[in-house]
């Protein structure tokens, strides 16, 4: 199989990090900011796309406005920061995380959230020495991950895409990996339905071992059982 071993790309919001929770309170607070009721889980995950003011456009019947996304952006961004402080990994993320490295496999994080953010709140959690790398979002918020993953891939030292799975929680997730050749896998325990996330025809698990599982059948490497 030559040098190289599967390398699995992690998600962070709403896949590593359970922050489910903090996300629907955050959302709702941006809704009421504009006369929105507020929103269901269930009805989120149904109706939740990228680009996010898509998502707003399918709740008010049209795109918002630049001022209206520019505030209810700024409104969701500093309802989060509150809430995210009683949130914490995914069940069994951190074990997960550290078989893989274990056994060989090597990983990375490439997340929609910015990066100055991200990097301190990875590294409050013990983890960041059992990535690679560590990528948060440049740029404005709302987009799509494509053009972020393939800054990602390029800064992997050479590991070859169709020997990488991204694993994550939104059918973005699955968009960008297919933008650069990798393999994906799709958790529902974030952004979206098991059904929603049926439509990306990538493998659609509902724990992060399942997910790992998959990322090692996909990239073609026999983990250990031991």
């Amino acid at each position: 199989m030559g040098k190289h071993v599967a390398h699995i790309v992690w998600d962070w919001n709403g896949t590593l990090f359970h922050d489910i929770d903090a996300v629907m309170a955050a959302t709702n607070a941006a809704f009421a900011e504009i006369g929105l009721e507020p929103i269901t889980l269930e009805r989120y995950r149904e109706l939740y796309c990228v680009p996010i003011p898509k998502f707003y456009e399918r709740l008010l019947g049209r795109l918002p406005t630049e001022a209206e996304w520019d505030h209810m952006d700024r409104v969701f961004q500093r309802h989060y920061l509150d809430h995210r402080l009683g949130c914490g990994l995914a069940d069994g993320a951190e074990e997960l995380l550290e078989s893989w490295q274990t056994s060989g496999g090597t990983q990375s994080i490439m997340s929609m959230y910015g990066h100055d953010e991200l990097v301190p709140l990875v590294r409050g959690f013990g983890i960041e020495p059992l990535f690679t790398r560590v990528d948060g979002r440049t740029g404005p918020s709302g987009g799509s991950k494509a053009a972020h993953m393939v800054r990602h891939l390029a800064g992997l030292d050479g590991i070859p895409a169709d020997r990488t799975v991204v694993i994550g929680d939104a059918l973005d997730d699955a968009v960008a990996a297919a933008h650069v050749g990798a393999h994906a896998v799709l958790y529902t325990g974030g952004s979206h339905s098991r059904a929603g996330l049926t439509a990306a025809g990538v493998p659609v698990v509902d724990s992060l071992a399942e997910a790992v599982a998959e990322a090692a059948r996909l990239a073609g490497r026999r983990r250990s059982t031991s």
